[in-house]
This record gives C-alpha cells, structure tokens and sequence, in this order.
C-alpha cells in the first residue's frame, strides 16, 4: 500500500511528464545501487516468483515484461531488474534525435485507469543510446534480464525513405539487445501506420535482413489495435513468409469511445480501455497464424492476464498498469498463472 497510499498521490499532483521524468531519474539514480532498490521493492512487492518461458531462443524468468515507452533512452535497466520485470524493453529510438510533439502531450484518466499520449517518439537518438548501452556493458552494469530495443522512423525522414532510416537506427544498436521491434504502429507520427502496408512493410524488414546478414537477431513487428482484418492478414503472412520472431500487440488505440468528449485528447490511448480491443487482436492473430505473441495493452489485473495467455500469448507487457498501481502489480500479474 505504499504505493497507492504515498507515493502515487504525490506524483499525481505532478504534471503526467514531469511524474515520468522524476520517475526516471529516480531510477536511474538508483541503478548505481541496484542492491538498495532490490530491498526496497521487496518492502513493495515482495521477491518475484520463477515461471521461465522461452521465446526466440531468450531465457525470460517469468512473463512480465516493461512496455516501450517508459524508459525510452535506456537509462535505468538495472532498477527494472531489481523491481521485478522479467524483461525490459527500451524506446521507441529513432535514428535522428527529437523532442518529440509539442508539451502537454501526456494525460492522466484516473476513472478509467489509462493515458492518452501524443509523445512523438521523443528520444536521445540511435548513436547516443548505443553509446549508453555500451558504456554500461563496459562497466558491467547490465541486466540479467532480456532487454529489448523498439524503433521508429524519425520525423523527419520521408516515408519513401523509411526503411534507410530503420536501418540506421538497426545499424548502431545491434548486437545490444536481446530482441528487435519495428514500431510502424504508433499514432503520434504523421504517416507511420501507412508503413503497416505490406509492401512498405517488407521493404523495411528486407533491408534490415540484407543488411544483417545471417544468423539474424529475432525480429518482432508491433501491430496497431485499430488494423482491418484484411491488414492484419497482410502483416501476418509477411511474418511468416520473412520469419520474423512474432508480434507484439498491440500498440495505443485511437479510439477513445471511454473518454469523455469534454476531457478528451489528442493520441494514442493505453490501460483498462484498451483490454477488450487488445485480447480481440490477440484472437484474431491465434486464428491464423502459430508465430508467438507478446501482448500488450490493458493488462492491469489477473483476470486480463489470464485472459491474455489462454488466448496464446507467450509472454506479456505493461506500462500504464505500473504507473497506477506501482511495482506490486507484477505480484498481482504473477500470481493470476
């Protein structure tokens, strides 16, 4: 109850951003001293259980993962491990540094436990973060948990020209992570959700394969909640012609049905709200396709994720569920297998 009693009140008073921003530096802060974290996350969430899952050849220790999107830079995956995520995935990165949209750009819906964020992929850079990455192996102050890199074309960069702009982003982080995400599914970049075609779509992976060569690193799309049946189709007949690792699903939805008309925002919705539409993804990509699942999206509680992982999934994400219910949701997740 720490959490909910003390802590989240006092961050809730904050701007949603500066909340993030504080949050992180705390972490990041506290990544010098993993072992003092560790021991306070057990006063908050006690030790994690093990429930190993295999995906891609990677070792997870349970199926509890970190969404992208909270620590987008990768400044503190030591203070994930400590507070009990079973892997941790950084970004969205993209190869030229931005800010991002314009502020405020992040909103809090308490009654419906979800955010609306219009961020816009907001981030150091590819060359930056790789050089954070590295410094950080160099010091040995890396995770023993998988950590997973998300990236997006930058702003700036034609979408004629997008899969180049992957690649840049694919060129300086490889061999950091454990796993690879090719976001074309955000809504807060103009054109993105076109590159979810299958030509554009495969015109990326092809370039990052070609570049790659083999053996390649496993390779995860993640999809939009919004996709019609007939593009979701596409994309997953691509994965399996290309051999991708699986999917992640799903991405923010823009449909904001549960939000009041007069507290309403611009951007992608995530938490409760996105539950139904989420697992109806998860469904829908089980009936045709056997490529694993990471899900994502609503996850809050053990009846959503339970209902995630007899719908197929392998393994899953959180994000908005940790920001309103803090690191003892991971036990709550955890127990509901």
């Amino acid at each position: 109850m720490l959490y909910q009693k003390i802590l989240r009140p006092f961050f809730f008073q904050l701007d949603p951003e500066k909340a993030h921003e504080a949050v992180l530096t705390a972490l990041k802060v506290a990544s010098g001293a993993p072992w003092f974290l560790k021991k306070i996350t057990n006063g908050l969430a006690g030790e994690m259980p093990l429930l190993p899952r295999t995906l891609a050849g990677i070792e997870f220790s349970h199926p509890i993962g970190l969404a992208a999107g909270m620590d987008k830079n990768g400044v503190a995956l030591l203070a994930w491990e400590a507070l009990g995520f079973g892997f941790v995935e950084i970004g969205t990165i993209t190869a030229h540094a931005q800010p991002g949209n314009p502020k405020p750009r992040l909103f809090r819906f308490p009654e419906q436990e979800a955010l609306i964020n219009r961020l816009g992929f907001n981030n150091e850079g590819a060359a930056a973060v790789a050089h954070r990455l590295n410094f950080m192996r160099s010091q040995g102050k890396w995770p023993r948990i998988p950590v997973g890199i998300n990236i997006g074309k930058s702003r700036i960069t034609p979408l004629e020209e997008a899969a180049q702009d992957y690649l840049a982003s694919f060129r300086e982080l490889h061999g950091l992570g454990d796993y690879y995400v090719i976001n074309v599914s955000s809504p807060n970049t103009p054109g993105l959700r076109d590159l979810q075609a299958k030509t554009a779509l495969a015109t990326i992976i092809k370039t990052l394969r070609d570049w790659e060569g083999s053996p390649s690193v496993p390779l995860f799309i993640k999809v939009a909640p919004d996709l019609t049946q007939e593009d979701l189709v596409s994309i997953l007949e691509l994965a399996e012609e290309e051999k991708l690792a699986g999917l992640i699903a799903t991405n923010t939805t823009l449909d904001h049905s549960s939000i009041r008309a007069n507290q309403d925002q611009t951007g992608g919705l995530s938490g409760v709200p996105l539950q139904s539409r989420s697992l109806q993804v998860l469904q829908r990509i089980r009936q045709q396709t056997t490529l694993p699942v990471i899900a994502c999206g609503g996850i809050h509680d053990a009846v959503s994720a339970q209902e995630r992982l007899r719908a197929g999934a392998t393994l899953l994400q959180i994000y908005t569920a940790f920001i309103y219910q803090g690191p003892a949701v991971l036990r709550i997740l955890l127990e509901s297998k």
